[in-house]
């Protein structure tokens, strides 16, 4: 991967190039960057990441853009795509589902672990999600010269997702894909503790279990992707159907796609 993605405060921006896809080919490094918030991005990191890219795409609410708006980057491009037309607590960051977070008993790490794969079922499943995705593929089938960046508030959820669908359309093998995924936990790792210790400290009552389910509220989770991958078989056979027939990217498409984006 030759785009150096190392930045000061942006942890988990991350550049796609160089992932190998199962017939062989490549991504292109520098043309398809997954990222979380850039709000927290230093004088430093917004000199270097600014002429790499000409598109930032961002899957964030109207409140989490209000409270945190992306930096103004000379020549990019700033198209607003929300994944969620509603809160979900846990993924969308706002101060209020902060608060609803607060509010939830955080005593049954399976009970978070099962909220938290029913969002990804949703983004296979729910209509909106399913049609804003599909806005994201028109806007990677458009192009641009430079990078286009994605991104969420903590770049696991919604972007995580956007990843996967890339992936899969560029023909990036399942194992790679999961690996990809999971990363955000090495990444996030210091956020992710950094928040389990804010919880730990508002509440009244706390318990080895409760630190598990934070932590699981928080992190990125093979069962989440799994929950995904196993929505789109029931509703559509496998995710190729979700693709073919819930994204609706025709053969042309995907080939266009893989002709722009692989090497």
């Amino acid at each position: 991967m030759s785009t150096d993605m190392t930045f000061e405060q942006l942890k988990n921006t991350r550049d796609l190039g160089g992932m190998v896809t199962a017939d062989g080919h490549k991504i292109k490094p520098g043309r398809l960057i997954r990222s979380g918030r850039l709000v927290l991005a230093s004088e430093a990191d917004i000199e270097k990441l600014a002429p790499m890219i000409d598109l930032v795409v961002d899957f964030r609410s109207d409140k989490e853009r209000e409270e945190g708006p992306d930096p103004e980057m000379p020549g990019v491009e700033n198209v607003h795509v929300p994944i969620l037309n509603t809160s979900r607590a846990g993924v969308s960051r706002e101060k209020e589902t902060d608060q609803q977070v607060r509010k939830i008993s955080f005593d049954d790490p399976a009970s978070a672990l099962g909220r938290m794969k029913r969002v990804y079922e949703n983004f296979v499943a729910d209509e909106y999600s399913v049609s804003q995705y599909r806005r994201f593929v028109d806007l990677l089938l458009a192009g641009r010269e430079k990078a286009i960046l994605w991104h969420c508030t903590a770049g696991k959820d919604r972007a995580g997702f956007a990843a996967t669908i890339v992936e899969e359309l560029l023909g990036v093998d399942r194992d790679t894909i999961r690996e990809d995924y999971l990363l955000t936990n090495e990444r996030l790792a210091d956020e992710t503790a950094s928040m389990v210790a804010m919880f730990r400290q508002r509440s009244e009552a706390w318990s080895p279990a409760a630190e598990e389910a934070a932590t699981v509220f928080f992190s990125a989770h093979e069962e989440y992707l799994r929950g995904a991958y196993e929505k789109a078989e029931e509703i559509y056979g496998d995710f190729e159907g979700f693709l073919s027939r819930g994204l609706r990217v025709t053969p042309e498409e995907r080939e266009k796609l893989r002709q722009m984006y692989l090497e």
